[in-house]
């Protein structure tokens, strides 16, 4: 019996990889930020003030 070819479907695979990959970095980011002394709610706000989808400063 071959292996099989791919563990989901040829589109599900790279979509499922990709939403694994970022929630990670936003884990690892989270966890780094934490260890800084910010809240989760910091450094969302931060994060998304930084790619411009909030003008709001940071609490």
């Amino acid at each position: 019996m071959p292996a099989p070819t791919y563990i989901i479907s040829r589109v599900a695979d790279p979509i499922f990889a990709v939403s694994i990959g970022l929630s990670a970095a936003a884990m690892r980011i989270n966890r780094e930020e934490k260890s800084k002394g910010h809240t989760t709610r910091q450094t969302i706000s931060n994060g998304l003030r930084r790619i411009g989808l909030s003008k709001k400063s940071s609490v």
